[in-house]
């Protein structure tokens, strides 16, 4: 009698990994994609830390043909790189188990998520032997990251600690960064249109010099890159963790987001967008803030306003019409580092 024919091994879901941080434009990346997915079925999990969550609703809001609202699964206040267990495991297993399971999931991670405990994730049981990580995208922000915010002098750092050993100079910011670096198997170097060929060129070589291994570099705008080129790495980055070193290996990829704070604030209906953004600009400056969005309601207008900025720099557009009986509500997440002024700020934004 003849063995029974054996069955090959079902092929595993790929995922694509899309980190960078703040205000880097994960979200207009995976917009991008959606729109030139040609049919595919794609699932994509957002992360923000916070307690509002803003990126899944522009996201559900595309009105991209072929993109189900069900396809966006949105995990708010709480990094995934925190809650394995809790929220991504179980989000990962419900989208895997579903009658048309998606062909490709990507996972927009926060902000301040540092990608390799996200990565360890991939080898837990029942995951391990369906998803692979076809890849990490490390978005970056060419003018923030030019302007050395995310990066501390090297040089000046190893003066300091030389002059006097037990001072300690970690810059979570630069941390965050170098670790979103480490992580990558490309990065798309956005916003490009905003650097002349001096600063491209420096900052390209900035970037190489931080990344732990050979990784290509994409410049672009609007995170308007080929699908070809972001799909189909084949990274398997679950079984490469040794060439992602991360500054956290130590105490086994675990870190704190003490460093960081983030709250929401309403936002009265707004006279212009003009006069709301400088009074947005004018906050960030007085406060150091490191991230806003949001959506605000302007006077005499039927389409809602979203507002973003990163630093002082702002960008706005109409995204949609406000809905017939939604409430004409505004609100600003605001993002920065521990010890921003709360109470200042929200009456700052109070008279916006």
């Amino acid at each position: 009698m003849s063995a029974p024919a054996t069955q090959p091994p079902a092929a595993r879901t790929p995922a694509t990994i899309v980190t960078g941080f703040l205000g880097a434009g994960k979200t207009t990346l995976v917009r991008h994609l959606l729109e030139h997915a040609n049919g595919r079925r794609i699932a994509v999990i957002v992360n923000e830390f916070g307690e509002l969550g803003i990126d899944g609703d522009l996201l559900r809001a595309c009105g991209i043909p072929g993109c189900a609202e069900d396809s966006i699964v949105e995990l708010s206040n709480g990094c995934l790189c925190c809650t394995v267990a809790d929220d991504f495991i179980p989000t990962m297993t419900a989208l895997l188990d579903r009658p048309e399971p998606p062909e490709h999931i990507l996972i927009e991670t926060s902000g301040l998520a540092l990608p390799k405990p996200l990565l360890k994730a991939f080898g837990w049981p029942g995951i391990r032997s369906r998803v692979t990580v076809d890849g990490v995208v490390t978005v970056v922000d060419g003018p923030a990251a030019l302007t050395g915010r995310f990066a501390d002098d090297p040089e000046a750092v190893a003066a300091q600690r030389a002059a006097d050993p037990s001072l300690e100079h970690d810059n979570p910011l630069a941390e965050v960064f170098g670790d979103q670096l480490s992580a990558a198997d490309l990065v798309v170097l956005n916003k490009s249109d905003l650097l002349d060929e001096h600063e491209a060129t420096r900052l390209r070589a900035e970037i190489a010099a931080q990344l732990p291994r050979a990784v290509k570099v994409v410049p672009t705008r609007e995170g308007r890159v080929d699908p070809a080129v972001l799909l189909g790495l084949d990274a398997a980055a679950e079984d490469d963790l040794a060439a992602r070193p991360s500054c956290h290996d130590a105490v086994d990829g675990e870190h704190e987001h003490d460093d960081f704070t983030s709250f929401a604030v309403p936002l009265p209906e707004a006279a212009s967008p003009e006069a709301l953004v400088e009074r947005l600009r004018a906050v960030a400056e007085a406060h150091d803030v490191l991230r806003m969005k949001g959506f605000v309601a302007v006077r005499g207008k039927p389409m809602r306003l979203l507002v973003q900025g990163v630093g002082t720099r702002f960008r706005h557009e109409y995204d949609r019409a406000w809905k017939p009986g939604e409430a004409r509500e505004g609100h600003v997440v605001v993002i920065g580092q521990t010890g921003l002024d709360r109470a200042a700020v929200e009456t700052a934004l109070a008279t916006a």
